[in-house]
């Protein structure tokens, strides 16, 4: 009896946790998502103002969506975002997270302050920058500084970089924070065989620091381009897609054309198209860099 219980033990470790454990996750995510976005999807073919009756328009909502030319702007505009996010963030998050991983002192004081950002919400950071870069009552007038004194979020050409600006300030922080929690996983080991063999500070970085920190990267390039796509409350608050469509991005575009155009249905168009893009994105950066296979990222320990 003891040797059968002992074999049907060993059985079920090798097969792992029972498939039952998931079911509260799967159903939570049922109802909270699925659900949702199943409604969302209907009510993309449908035609309501938000408080009526809705009625069924067929693809007329997706015809006039598709080309609608403030729309197919957002769309650019939301490309040059995540992109530009990206090239701005991830260099930048992956040197300060290698530096804060180190254990100097005053490396953990300066920690300190570039994790500040994390703690304000993303209305409080708009509204602080907004008052800041007020060209009449701002940091430049106050400094007499008339290059500081500019009309940066009522210029189109420099409100979108003001954008990516406070976008970088406000989620650079957090992605630090994952490089600096993935390079103190790497085995301090590696460092010193290369110390012993010569490897320069560059060599050591290029050479052991990046292929440890390759699904690292994966995960937060991830969450920036993604992230990209949900950009709202900073932007509405900071420029409400302004001056003219200067910054109107995707989700700014859906909150306008739902809640200011009162058309719910090409509403939903557009949270279709986010929803489609940000699971394409996410499904193609796995694949490409191969972070479904769960391979080691402990090479040569």
């Amino acid at each position: 009896m003891v040797a059968g219980g002992a074999t049907r033990s060993a059985t079920r470790a090798r097969r792992g946790p029972s498939p039952v454990m998931v079911i509260p996750a799967l159903a939570f995510f049922a109802v909270f998502a699925l659900i949702p976005l199943a409604g969302v999807l209907v009510l993309s073919f449908m035609s309501w103002d938000g408080l009526g009756t809705p009625t069924w328009a067929g693809v007329d909502n997706w015809l006039r969506t598709l080309t609608s030319p403030e729309t197919g702007n957002a769309a650019w505009l939301s490309f040059v975002v995540m992109v530009a996010s990206w090239l701005i963030q991830a260099p930048i998050s992956l040197l300060l997270g290698v530096f804060t991983a180190g254990h100097q002192r005053y490396r953990a004081v300066l920690a300190v302050l570039y994790f500040l950002p994390l703690v304000f919400s993303a209305a409080a950071v708009a509204i602080a920058f907004k008052s800041l870069l007020d060209p009449n009552f701002g940091l430049g007038s106050a400094l007499g500084i008339d290059a500081l004194a500019q009309n940066w979020l009522g210029d189109p050409q420099l409100a979108l970089g003001v954008v990516l600006f406070v976008i970088a300030w406000s989620f650079i922080p957090f992605h630090t924070l994952l490089y600096q929690a993935g390079v103190k996983q790497i085995p301090a080991s590696l460092y010193e065989a290369a110390m012993i063999d010569g490897a320069s500070v560059w060599t050591r970085f290029w050479s052991i620091t990046i292929p440890q920190l390759r699904y690292t990267i994966v995960t937060s390039s991830t969450l920036m381009l993604v992230g990209s796509l949900t950009y709202f409350d900073l932007i509405y608050v900071l420029t409400a897609g302004g001056p003219g469509n200067a910054t109107r991005i995707l989700p700014l575009d859906m909150y306008l054309v739902g809640f200011r155009s009162f058309d719910m249905g090409r509403a939903s168009v557009i949270a279709v198209i986010l929803v489609v893009v940000g699971l394409t994105l996410s499904l193609v950066l796995n694949r490409m860099s191969g972070a479904n296979r769960m391979e080691s990222q402990m090479e040569g320990a």
